[in-house]
């Protein structure tokens, strides 16, 4: 698989890549009635013809209904969306966008002892 930067998807395009990574490949039928937000077929269709031909997702032809798999795995999306916010709104500043991040939301206990296990771990890594 490549390692080349996919665009950055819309939101539509986001919540059509949770359905496929959340349920594996999927038709388009399958991914429309998985939405539920009101959105017609057609418009999830033309939008996953779209993600195909931006390289998304991939869509396999051998069967009548055409099924649809994401590209690449969540955690490479998600760490090429976050990697370009960094770099676009924090200044390349990881440290940055998490105080932000921390200091917006509320954050669970189990969250936060796997933040330390993160900044310890990161510690260790850096003393070497």
């Amino acid at each position: 698989m490549s390692r080349a930067k996919l665009p950055r998807p819309t939101d539509a395009e986001l919540a059509i890549l949770r359905v496929l990574w959340d349920r594996g490949a999927r038709t388009v039928r399958e991914v429309h009635e998985a939405l539920q937000d009101g959105g017609g077929y057609t418009t999830v269709l033309k939008t996953m013809q779209i993600m195909t031909e931006k390289g998304l997702v991939t869509r396999d032809e051998s069967q009548r209904a055409h099924v649809y798999s994401a590209r690449l795995p969540r955690e490479s999306t998600q760490q090429q969306l976050v990697t370009d916010l960094v770099d676009r709104v924090f200044g390349g500043s990881p440290a940055r966008l998490a105080l932000q991040a921390l200091s917006t939301k509320k954050t669970s206990p189990e969250e936060l002892a796997e933040l330390r296990q993160l900044l310890d771990s990161l510690e260790k890594e850096s003393e070497s």
